[in-house]
């Protein structure tokens, strides 16, 4: 039987606000019957949406009033100290204070770090939290990949932490023993900058499967099941993917289209073309998990759409169903027995 489990959601946040989340969570709601949320923002607008009447029937929504709203431009310093009454700080507090398994929200990704650290605080062992999100390989299966953009100057002792981290996550997504891979320009031990040589040494003495440096082309071969780099260099090579795979879409669609012939041609591959789609629709892997702190936080798009939206709330209800926290913490504690050996 599947566990119960309660999220808060910043409904106010990101591009779209209440148009998007609010459908998201109603089909959340559909699709996981031993779920239930909390609606966080400015309760007469949530109140006034189409979309709250068939939330509010589903008997499993409360919404939390929250006066105030985090700007996308808004700088974290400006948000965590001056809106104190915001939604996004408001749906991380319900995570503190037991009322939720986890948090989500699509808003200003500067803010969600220096709110949600300062609201839930971070585990102990760990220094920084970090982006963490799975990506489609060619096995068919998935890679996780961190950090994406919360540290772009990480120490060996943070990206080792990382690899710990982002072991504890793919075990509670079903990977039995994750292979962990450090990012770096070769295979060999010799390659790389220092930083990623004293990484390198850190993370053969984590209680995790570390299986060496991997090359950026390894990432979407499935090489590795956990892929570990510094947020500079993972949120440009995320950003360059998602570019990669939309031109290719572009591509396909402009010579499909380029004569009658190539449109009968689109006509019968159909089938093969809406898979493709489907396969690599970065809206399906929506959903970072802000790993180290002492609560689940999931970072979706800001531009995330209802279906996006949606998979973000999937992601954080799974991290909280598989004792993501526990596990981390447990991976710590194995990890401080084997260095006091």
């Amino acid at each position: 039987m599947t566990t119960p489990v309660c999220l808060a959601v910043d409904c106010m946040g990101g591009d779209h606000g209440l148009s998007v989340t609010l459908a998201a969570c109603l089909d959340f709601l559909q699709r996981d019957s031993q779920a239930s949320l909390l609606l966080v923002g400015r309760e007469p607008d949530i109140r006034a949406s189409a979309l709250f009447s068939a939330l509010q029937a589903s008997a499993r929504v409360q919404v939390v009033h929250a006066p105030e709203l985090v700007e996308m431009s808004d700088p974290p310093a400006v948000a965590l100290r001056s809106k104190r009454q915001s939604s996004m700080r408001l749906a991380f507090e319900q995570v503190g204070l037991g009322k939720a398994d986890g948090a989500v929200s699509a808003g200003n990704t500067g803010a969600l770090m220096a709110i949600s650290r300062n609201v839930l605080k971070t585990i102990e062992g760990i220094d920084r939290p970090a982006i963490a999100t799975f990506i489609p390989n060619r096995s068919g299966s998935s890679t996780l990949m961190l950090d994406l953009g919360a540290n772009v100057d990480c120490t060996a002792e943070h990206l080792a932490q990382f690899g710990l981290m982002g072991s504890a996550l793919s075990m509670a997504m079903g990977v039995k023993q994750p292979r962990v891979g450090l990012l770096n320009v070769g295979e060999e031990v010799i390659k790389g900058n220092e930083l990623v040589k004293q990484a390198a040494e850190q993370l053969r003495q984590m209680p995790i499967q570390f299986i060496g440096n991997v090359e950026g082309n390894d990432v979407f071969k499935g090489v590795a099941d956990v892929v570990v780099c510094d947020g500079f260099v993972g949120n440009v090579a995320l950003k360059t993917s998602e570019g990669v795979a939309q031109m290719l879409g572009a591509f396909l669609k402009e010579e499909f289209r380029r004569s009658v012939f190539s449109r009968f041609a689109a006509l019968i591959a159909s089938p093969v073309l809406k898979a493709f789609v489907r396969r690599v629709d970065h809206r399906r892997y929506n959903g970072a998990v802000l790993l180290g702190l002492r609560g689940v936080v999931v970072k979706s798009h800001g531009s995330a759409d209802a279906y996006g939206f949606r998979h973000a709330l999937d992601r954080a209800a799974e991290a909280a169903r598989h004792r993501l926290v526990e596990r981390i913490t447990d991976s710590l504690a194995e990890r401080s027995g084997l260095l006091s050996v």
